[in-house]
C-alpha cells in the first residue's frame, strides 16, 4: 500500500519547510516574495498565516511544495 500522507500541509512552519525540501525555498519565494527571508516569523509561522497575509490559497502553494518531492 502506498502512502498518500503529504509531508507538508497549510500548518507546516515555513522556515522549517525552507530547511527540509529542497526547492521549497524558490516556492516560497514565489509566492510570498523575498521579504519572508528577512523576516523572524518565518521560525513560528505556517504556511496557511503566510498565505492569510498575502491573500492566497495556501492549498496552492502547499500542493506545489509537495510535487518537487516527487
Amino acid at each position: 500500500m502506498v502512502s498518500t500522507e503529504k509531508k507538508v500541509t497549510r500548518d507546516s512552519i515555513i522556515g522549517k519547510v525552507i530547511k527540509e525540501i529542497p526547492g521549497a525555498e524558490q516556492v516560497i519565494q514565489k509566492y510570498f516574495g523575498g521579504g519572508c527571508f528577512t523576516c523572524p516569523g518565518i521560525n513560528v509561522e505556517s504556511i496557511s498565516f503566510g498565505a492569510m497575509m498575502h491573500n492566497l490559497d495556501p492549498e496552492v502553494i502547499v500542493k506545489e511544495i509537495n510535487e518537487l518531492e516527487g
